[in-house]
This record gives C-alpha cells, sequence and structure tokens, in this order.
C-alpha cells in the first residue's frame, strides 16, 4: 500500500542519500577543504545538498558537522512525547549510541501505551501486537535486538552491548511500528470513508454488521 522509498543515510562521499538538514533524498557535491593559503586540509571534505544548498563537514570518513546523523524522520503518527524521545535519540547518536538506544526502548514502551497496552512489559505488549495484525518478524527482530525477553535490559536503560547499527535499527522498528498499526489502518478508514453509502452497506450486510 505505502511504497515508501528506503531511507539512505549518509555516507561518505557517496552521490546521494538523504539530507541530514531538509531530509530530501538528493544529489551531494564533495569539495576537499583548503586553507586560506592554499593548503590542503588532510581527510577533511564537505559536502553541499543540491536540494537544500547546506553542507556537511567529514572528516577521515565520518560525518562531524552537524552532529546528527541524518537518520529517517519519526512517523508524524506517533505522540508528542514519543517524537521528542526520537529527535533526542538521533541528536545524540554519534556521540552515545547506547544512550540513542536506551531511549528508543523508552519510545517503543510509550508507542506501546499509545497502542493500547499497559506499557510495562515489552515482551507481553509486543505479543500482544502480534496477536493484533503486527508481523511477527518485528517481535523477532526485538528479540534479536534484546529489547525484549528475559534476558533484556529495562526499556530506558543502558546495554553495554548496544552498538549504532543497534540503535539505528531501533528507529527503524519504531517506525515500523506505527506505520503498521497506526498509519496504514488510517489510511485503509480514509479509502473505505470515501466510499458511497450505498456501498458501505452492501459491505456490512455482507459482512453481517448493523450500520
Amino acid at each position: 500500500m505505502n511504497n515508501k522509498i528506503p531511507h539512505q543515510e549518509p555516507g561518505f562521499q557517496q552521490s546521494a542519500f538523504n539530507c541530514p538538514y531538509c531530509n530530501a533524498f538528493s544529489n551531494q557535491n564533495w569539495f576537499a577543504t583548503k586553507t586560506p593559503q592554499s593548503y590542503m586540509l588532510t581527510d577533511t571534505y564537505v559536502c553541499f545538498c543540491a536540494h537544500c544548498k547546506r553542507y556537511s563537514i567529514w572528516y577521515k570518513g565520518s560525518m562531524v558537522y552537524p552532529d546528527f546523523s541524518g537518520i529517517e524522520p519519526f512517523n508524524d503518527d506517533l505522540n508528542a512525547d514519543i517524537k521528542k524521545d526520537y529527535e533526542e535519540a538521533a541528536s545524540i547518536l554519534p556521540k552515545s549510541p547506547r544512550g540513542s538506544a536506551a531511549l528508543l526502548r523508552l519510545a517503543i514502551q510509550k508507542l506501546c501505551k499509545q497502542l493500547g497496552q499497559p506499557g510495562k512489559d515489552l515482551n507481553s505488549d509486543i505479543g500482544n501486537l502480534v496477536k493484533n495484525g503486527l508481523p511477527v518478524k518485528v517481535q523477532e527482530s526485538l528479540d534479536v535486538l534484546r529489547v525484549v525477553g528475559n534476558e533484556s535490559v529495562h526499556p530506558g536503560t543502558i546495554d553495554v552491548r548496544d552498538d549504532k547499527a543497534t540503535a539505528v535499527a531501533l528507529f527503524g522498528l519504531v517506525n515500523f511500528i506505527a506505520e503498521k498499526m497506526i498509519s496504514e489502518p488510517k489510511e485503509i478508514d480514509a479509502i473505505y470513508n470515501k466510499l458511497p453509502e450505498e456501498k458501505k452497506q452492501q459491505i456490512q450486510k455482507r459482512d453481517g454488521k448493523k450500520s
């Protein structure tokens, strides 16, 4: 239903990716940096976004400015406090992947509450969401990422094993759960509500529902 273009995280000397500022997937122009005396600065590059004309600075293959990582934007159907946690997690990812992952565990816990779950035990909450239509692969992914299960850390706490790859995967899971459980049902409802009343009554009669 929703054929989203995959988010392309910024990468050193890649010709195109999602800009860390405007998030547009855009061509990126790279330039080696020089001092006013025209001396080359070793291993330092400036990258300009063709869409918003803003720049990032890279040193030894890593983006050092701006100090956020270009993670895909949060799903707009998330509650405001979850969006705040998501943005904070993105802002600290380059400096503290473990802190970022801890915030995202908390965001997933809050998302479960937004979806009508108690929000106290992720293993139980996600299991209930799977029963309500969330793909079982999401539960398996959370198990692999040590977010649920008997040996997992509590949401919002630090796991010394967390790394950037874990945090990046958690960003994707927050948005995926929101997309499957909130956004897609809203889209279906919007389509259904555009049907003529006569057609909706026929559907309800077929399904044994009262109008």
